[in-house]
Parts: C-alpha cells; structure tokens; sequence
C-alpha cells in the first residue's frame, strides 16, 4: 500500500516521520472541524499558546495540510503565518529534513505542494527561505531528463526568476543557482521539448553573471570549466569575449582576466550541487568504511544501473569525479585501511563512459585542479586521485595511464593559448608536489615505462624532463618493485585492479612478490601538509580604505607583538564602530584581516595543558578582539549587528572562524553563559541556518583539531541540544576519531552529568544510523549509550533491524546488555520476532541465561505471548505489529526459537520446560494448531503430553506412556522436587553436566527426538 504523503511498499514499516505528521494533523483537524474560520483561528492560537510542543503540533500539521490538501493549502499557509511564533523556523527545518531524507519517496501531489510552499515562503521572505530554495535546488539531479526532474528545474527556475529582487540579497543563492543551472543547460541542450526551458535558463544565468559577477567568483575555478561547456551558445560566447576582452564591463575588480578567476580557490559546496543526497551517500559508502577494496563489483553494478545507464547521464560521470576530488577526503586512518580507494571508483568511472565528448570532459574533471595548481592554497587530496589512477592501472590496464599521461601532455597548450605558462607552471607543481608528499616517490617509472608507447615517453621526457630521470632502479624492473618505497596508501595484494566495463572486478588470485620471494608488505606515511609562511600581503586592498582604517591596517601588518596587535585590532573595531562607517568597506576589511591572521588558524587551538591560564592566554589573539567585543554589547546594539556581519564575511573567506567563536565562547572568561551568541553568528552567516553551520564547523574542526573537537563538544550537545540530539550527524564526527582515552574522557563527561548525548525520543534513530558506521566507531557509540541513564526498553526495537551476519557490533552490545535485565514482555517479544537461522544464536543465548536468571518471569511472558498470537487467525499474524511498528512476531517464529532452546537445556538440570505456565500454554496452542505444526513441533508438544498425563493416577500415566509414540521418542520429563532444588541452586556451570534421570529408559537417547 501507500501512505498519503510518501509511497511505500506492504514491506516497509510505517515511516516515523510520516506518522508524526499526520498525527500532527490529526490535531489541527480535531481542533478546527466544524468552526467557523474566526473560531477556528482563536482554537489553534489557544493551543499554540500552551507551550513549545502544542506550537511545534499546531504548526506541523498545518504544513502537513498544505502538502496532503492542495483545496486547504491557502488557507492553511494563512493560518500558519497567523499562529508560528518562531518565524516559520519549524516548518523550514522540516522542508529541509523531508528534502534532503524523503524527497524521492514524496508523493507527487506532495512534491508539487511543496513547491508551492518554497514559492509562498520566497514572496514572504521569509528568512532562511534562501536555505530552503538551496536544499530544493540540490535536488535537481544532473544527467537526468525525466518528466519529473524537468518538472522540478523549471518550477525551481521560475520560483527564481519571479522572486529576482528577493535572490539579488543573497551572494550565495546567486552563485548556487548559477552554478546549478549553468550544469543543467549542458543536460537540456539540443531537445525540441526543452528549448523553451533552456531559453529561461540561459537568460536568468546571463543576467545574473552581467550584475553580479564578483558573487559568482566564489564558485571558483570551476566556474570556468562550466561555462566552457555552454560557450558555443550566443549568449555565452558574448560572455566568454567580455571575459577576455573586456573584463571590467563584468565588474571593475575583475582586472586580471581568465587568470583571476582560474587561481580562486574551489568552494567544494558547489561540487554536490548536482549529485543527489542519495547519491552522495552511495559515493560516502564507496569511499568510507562499508566497502572493502575487492568486494565493490555488485555496488557499482547497482550504481552504474540506478544513476548511469542512460545516454544523457554521461555528463553526470564530470559532476562525480570533481565531487570526489574535490569533497570526499578521507582521514589518514581510512586511507591507510583496506577500504575502497578513489583512484579506483574514478578508475572505474573513466571506464563507463561510453562517447568520447564525455570521456575528454571527465579527464578534464580529474585533472582540472591540477592546471593552476598552487602548493599554498590548494591540497594535496584534490590531485591525488589522478596521479594514482595512473600508476595504478600501469600494469593491469596501460592503455588507461597512456590516455590519461597524454591529455595532461596535451591540456598544457590546448587549455588557453595566452596562459600556457601558467598551466604549465601547475601541473609542475602538481607534480612536484606528489613528489614531495611522498604519494609517489618518483615518476619515472610512470613516465618512462616501457609499457607505453615510444612516441607518449618522448613527448613525457620533452615536457618533463625532471621527472623522467631519477635514482629510481631501472624501468626494466617490475613497476610494483620499482615503486616500493612510496606511500601508496591504498595498495593491497590485490593491486592488480580491474575496473573495465566488461567485468568491473578486482583480480586477487595472483599475490605481489618480492626479489625474495615474499610478500611485500606495504607501510602507510600520513600526508602531512608542510606549513609554509608567506609573507602577509594586503596591498592590493588597502586603495579601497579611507585612510585611517588603512593605517591602522598598515601598522597592524608591521608590529609583530601579540599585545601591541591587540591594541591595534580594539582601534579598528573603534573605527568601524563609528557612526560614519561606510558599510561597502566591511568586505575589504575581512580581506585584509584574513590575510593578516592567517597565522592563527595553523596549528592546534587548545594549549597542551589546560589550565584558566592557558586557557586565558590561548584566547589573547587579536582575532578574537572582535569576538570579545561582541559578547560585551547588547543584542539590540547597531555596533553588534555590525561585528556579526564583519565575522559573516571572515566567515565566507576563512570557515575556521566559525569553531574558533566556539573555542572563544568556551573557553575565555568574558564569554561565560554567552554560547548562545554563535546562534545570532549562524544566522548572520549567508548560510543562515544554525544546524547547518554548527555541522560545518564541526565537521572543519574535527579534521582539523580532534582535541578541540572533544573539548568542545560537552558544551554544544549542552547549549543546541536540538540540532545535536536529532540525529547521528555529530556523533558519527566524533566517534570516527577519537581514540580510547578520549572515549573515555566522553564517558565520564556523561557519567558526571556534563554532557547528554542521547535522549529519548531519537536515540533509538541514531542508534540505527550507526549500524552502517565502522566497527570502532559503532562501540564507541554503544559505550556512550551504555553511559547514559535510558531504559533498554527504549531501543529494543533496534533489533528488528539487526542481522546477524551485517551487525554483529550492535548484537553483541545489546546481548551483554539484556543479561543485566529482568525480561519484561516487551522485551521478549522482540527477541522471539528475530527470524530463526541456524547461525543466530542470539535468541537462544538470551532466552538461555534468562532461564537461569528468571524463570519464573520468562515463563509468564512466553505463555502470555503463545496464547495472544494463537487467539487470532494465522492469516492475520502477519500483518499485526507491536507497539514499535517494526516487530512482527508469527506463532511458527515462538515455537522455533522454544524448540531450539529445548535442544540448547536438554542435557542440563534446568527444568524450564516442567513449569506450568509453558506447558499450559503449549497445550493451548497444541489444541488450536494444524496437523503441520503439529507434527514439525511434536518434541515441543509432547512436553504438555507428559504434564497431562502426571494428573492421572500413576497406573494409566504409564499405561499412556508406553502407548504414545512421541513419549516414547522424548526423554526429557519434568524433574523431581530433588532434581528442582539441584538446578535451581547450581551454577551455570553445572547446567552444563549431562543430566542424570532415574526414569531413563534403556537405549533412548538424551534427548531423542528425530530433529535432534
């Protein structure tokens, strides 16, 4: 069936999500049905004013009528803006979350009503509507002309282009949507049905490249390679000549040409404009933990079939290599494990393109970051993947390296003829760079190899003559001898790689060997980025100062003295605190500031020993004068709205501000109960979201400074509990890279009462999310549930998710943690719902110590659990469900699992199966049940036989006895008060012993059943 708001197969638990919605509106409907519109008003605002929870309901389930009722929508959306007191902020962050986790699963009334939510929000103005148009925006997919995602860019579009003052006010809407819809006019070219919607998107982009051109700068160098690939349009061939001609029409600070915008620094943000969240997650997958290097064929295969095999998504293989490049950086620790690497997924990659337009465009995508390469901006990880792609299909698939060591050769005077220099200059640093960080040790045995061709090694030694020689051994020795010496942090035994599209498999029958014959065993050397002190430049700002603000800038560039700088750093916040501040200057400033404090975000934040002094003085820097400045005004000050959107724009060109305001506001003693001034920085930001900013800065600090990270973070699970606790997000950051010590030091955090890091109502969604976490990561996250004080109850739904072969991280966890409970029904209706598999024995192993522990109990719950699932008709016991919505318990799964314990305690003293409530409860069933389960579960009855047969006198019992043919296959009779006593009082050891049974007939077995 379906729900009304997302589709959903009979398979599929009922969403969460959705059922909180729709109770919402159960609410909102309950409330209003029946008055008049004034009644109806007064209701909801009456219950909106009760509390927090009665508002988020009141507003939840009107925003669920806009999307279920399109009839209602107006007057719902009325009655929102009516009765939200938080400035729509629910509803906006349940856009994002149904946007980026349910889009796909919307129905398509819903999608469409959604779109017409964005639309109303966008003419109101709503603030954070910018946020909401970009989550929609991302879920435009690139490669992809279905009806539905043309639907979507072109409603997107026209939101846009309607609202064209209101997208003006936003530097990085404008540079998002440009960027977006720059890639989707390469998908919508050449088709008839499209023309129309290629016209509107080539106008809106030209117009807002022509007014706000310096906005899109902050796309970066890959602003160029998008509009190559449109520049045969008229409109953006007049473009591409002001750009090379002309510059200053575009903008009177573009003065430098083409080289200006190719030496910007990529913001990486833009690179998953175009890749879908799910999307996203599959590549994550593939280049984190879940996937070991050899095992990926049946993922890519299912890739390759969901988002690549049609004709128009070839374009999407450029939009997965620059976001692999660009945004999937994985830690030292995961490069050095055995997990998927990058060169292999865009090895693979390369392989599926099937024209050659889309082949020359992908190279262009691995090697583009390599053409203004620069060691001081750009990293190491943007270049890696190409170089290894490279070196690892030499010996597998040479014709791969000969292709791509070719086009490097040839993009350096075929790229643009006028900065041929330049390009030359970067893949030279690219090189020399790859050289230096030890990702190879030397090149010539990829460059003068003699796998290529004759031609291709002469043109390599021509263009790079340095790199074609070195103390290498000689190139006629195998290339994985010639290279052992180099980091190589992705190779394992099996580098013999095979990524073609006719079979995409690792070969791994064939192990590298030695001189000597043994295995050659490969050491991991972290990357480590050399810090390198450049001279501060900020000349080519200070001609857009007046000039005090320059010669305090001047005089702050010459003194070198923390305490002197400071003092300078209080006089230019003085100065700009003035009244006749000229605003236009505040982005200049930020330059300048940048450019001067760069220094400080080299290095770790927290002092190695943490004392107040320590503390005091590591919060001495000039930088954080404005910080101090802000927590000693008033909210409602002019001066404070101007510090934050100074710190908006240090923001925008140096992230790391963000955690050190974090650090700032912990740490220094004049920011004590002032945490919540990084909320008013979040908004102030052009993200303008606080949930998305606090991930962001995490997410920089902890690649950054994982001691910071753990330092902070008691105080942002205390101070944004609702953007920390509802979902995994910040944990999986955190416990992807502490160690033991600091998981420690977390433990003890929760234990003392200073950090809370699961509640309730989410924990057991976190817990869920972390079943796809690495194993470390996963015990980490179990040890910190473990810390808090949260009944078991509520996470035992967990185990309706876990599987035996796929989580045993989790199983074990909440194994050790069952045997320290007493078994409560609830409980052990989630145990029995397990399937039963020959290899599971966690429900026998819990069922087992709970009889040694609380037989009694166990015993209730069981025979009240066999009767409730024998009272209804078997046809129903498949579709009833408990109270988690995900258990679902059948009558065959209870006799399964009792059968197996029967098996587990045969040859122990414990007596559970002589209790009455379990043998009562098995003739009940016994009764009831057909002749199948019957005959599968005879061993399992002729227990209740046995109890039936000791109420009649002791001459007919044995009489019965020997007449019944399932009494005389079971041997297992319930125990004597003697036998009772022993097995009560022993230990589980002795439950182990054979049992010893004077009633033993001779020549039976101890257990003796036909399934034994």
């Amino acid at each position: 069936g379906k729900g009304r708001l997302l589709f959903s197969t009979s398979l599929d638990a009922k969403d969460e999500l959705e059922e909180r919605l729709e109770k919402c509106m159960g609410i909102v409907t309950s409330l209003t049905s029946g008055l008049s519109e004034r009644e109806a008003n007064d209701a909801l605002n009456a219950h909106v004013c009760k509390g927090a929870q009665q508002h988020e309901e009141i507003c939840l389930g009107l925003f669920t009528l806009i999307l279920m009722e399109p009839s209602q929508a107006q007057k719902c959306y009325r009655d929102l803006t009516l009765v939200s007191r938080d400035g729509m902020n629910i509803v906006l962050i349940k856009i994002n979350q149904i946007l980026m986790e349910k889009y796909l699963k919307l129905q398509d009334t819903c999608r469409t009503q959604l779109v017409w939510l964005v639309r109303e929000l966008v003419k109101s103005a709503v603030l954070g509507a910018d946020g909401v148009c970009m989550t929609l925006m991302k879920q435009i997919a690139g490669g992809d002309v279905t009806p539905k995602n043309i639907w979507l860019a072109e409603n997107v579009l026209d939101v846009l282009m309607e609202q064209r003052e209101w997208v003006m006010k936003s530097g990085i809407l404008i540079s998002m949507t440009v960027y977006t819809y720059l890639r989707l006019i390469v998908d919508h070219r050449g088709s008839a049905q499209l023309l129309s919607l290629q016209e509107k998107e080539v106008e809106f982009c030209i117009s807002l490249l022509r007014e706000r051109f310096m906005e899109c700068f902050m796309i970066g160098r890959d602003l160029v390679r998008l509009l190559q690939n449109v520049a045969r349009i008229p409109e953006f061939d007049l473009l591409w000549r002001d750009i090379l001609h002309n510059p200053q029409a575009l903008s009177p600070q573009f003065t430098d040409q083409l080289l200006y915008v190719q030496q910007g620094l990529n913001i990486f943000f833009f690179f998953s404009c175009l890749i879908t969240s799910d999307a996203q997650l599959l590549l994550f997958f593939f280049c984190f933990p879940q996937v070991r290097f050899g095992n990926q064929k049946r993922y890519q295969d299912w890739f390759q079939k969901q988002y690549l095999s049609t004709p128009d998504s070839q374009s999407l293989r450029c939009d997965l290599i620059r976001y692999i490049c660009g945004v999937v950086h994985p830690s030292n620790e995961v490069l050095s494990s055995d997990i998927l690497p990058r060169w292999a997924i865009i090895g693979w990659l390369l392989t599926t393109c099937t024209s050659n337009v889309a082949a020359s465009n992908a190279k262009l995508a691995l090697f583009y970051d390599w053409l203004f390469f620069s060691p001081e901006k750009d990293s190491i990880m943007n270049i890696e993947p190409a170089v290894l792609v490279m070196h690892h299909s030499m010996k597998p698939h040479p014709a791969i390296t000969a292709t791509l060591l070719d086009f490097m050769c040839r993009i350096i005077p075929n790229f643009y003829v006028p900065l041929e220099a330049y390009v030359r200059q970067g893949v030279f640093n690219s090189l020399t760079h790859i050289v230096e960080k030890r990702v190879l040790a030397h090149l010539a045995p990829l460059f003068d190899n003699p796998k290529l061709d004759k031609e291709l090694r002469a043109m390599l030694r021509e263009k790079f003559p340095e790199f074609c020689s070195s103390l290498s051994p000689p190139v006629e020795v195998k290339i994985e001898e010639a290279v052992s010496m180099e980091m190589d942090n992705h190779v394992t035994d099996k580098d013999d790689s095979c990524y073609d599209n006719t079979e995409a498999a690792f070969s791994d029958d064939e192990e590298e060997l030695n001189s000597k014959g043994k295995k050659r065993e490969f050491r991991f050397h972290p990357i480590k980025e050399a810090i390198i002190e450049e001279p501060v430049d900020i000349t080519p700002y200070l001609d857009q100062l007046d000039e005090t603000l320059k010669e305090k800038l001047l005089q702050m560039q010459k003194v070198s003295d923390t305490e002197a700088q400071c003092e300078v750093m209080q006089e230019i916040v003085e100065l700009m605190l003035e009244d006749d501040f000229d605003s236009e200057q505040m982005v200049t400033v930020a330059s300048c500031l940048v450019e001067l404090f760069k220094s400080h975000f080299r290095g770790e934040v927290l002092p190695d020993e943490i004392t107040e002094e320590s503390l005091e003085e590591s919060v001495g820097k000039p930088l954080y004068l404005i910080f101090r400045n802000i927590c000693q005004m008033q909210e409602d000050n002019s001066g404070f709205s101007l510090l934050l959107d100074l710190l908006s724009e240090l923001y925008q060109k140096q992230p790391k501000i963000g955690y050190h305001l974090l650090y700032y506001l912990k740490a220094s003693k004049a920011a004590a109960g002032k945490m919540n001034l990084y909320e008013s920085f979040a908004q102030a930001t052009q993200l303008g979201d606080l949930h998305t900013c606090l991930m962001m800065d995490m997410k920089a600090c902890q690649e950054d400074d994982v001691r910071l990270l753990c330092y902070l973070t008691p105080s942002i699970y205390t101070e944004f509990p609702d953007e920390t606790l509802r979902s995994g997000e910040l944990l999986n950051m955190i416990v992807a890279v502490i160690d033991s010590a600091q998981l420690q030091e977390l433990v003890c955090h929760v234990m003392m009462g200073n950090l809370v890091m699961f509640r309730k109502d989410s924990v057991l969604n976190i817990l869920i999310q972390s079943l796809e976490w690495e194993t470390f990561e996963q015990y980490c996250t179990w040890q910190l549930f473990l810390a808090h004080n949260i009944p078991l109850e509520t996470i035992i739904p967990i185990l309706q998710h876990l599987k035996y072969k796929e989580h045993p991280e989790a199983l074990s966890c909440l194994l050790l943690q069952l045997r320290r409970e007493k078994p409560i029904e609830e409980m052990v209706k989630m145990v029995l719902s397990r399937p039963c598999h020959p290899d599971d024995q966690f429900t026998t192993s819990i069922l087992r110590h709970w009889c040694l522990k609380h037989d009694d109990l166990l015993a209730e719950h069981i025979k009240s659990l066999l009767i409730k699932n024998n009272s209804l008709p078997r046809k129903r016991q498949s579709l009833r469900s408990s109270s988690s919505k995900l258990a679902q318990l059948t009558l065959e799964q209870i006799l399964e699992h009792l059968d197996n314990l029967r098996l587990n305690l045969a040859n122990t003293k414990q007596n559970f199966f002589a209790q009455t409530p379990i043998l009562q409860a098995l003739q009940h069933v016994q009764a009831s049940c057909d002749e199948a389960h019957k005959m599968r579960f005879s061993d399992l009855f002729s227990l209740a036989e046995e109890y039936e047969d000791s109420t009649k006198p002791p001459k007919s019992r044995r009489k019965a006895a020997m007449s019944s043919p399932r009494s005389r296959k079971n041997t297992t009779q319930p125990a004597s008060n003697e036998e009772e006593s022993a097995s009560t009082s022993g230990s589980e050891e002795e439950d182990t012993k054979p049992k010893a049974t004077k009633r033993k007939r001779k020549g039976s077995s101890a257990v003796g059943s036909d399934s034994d």
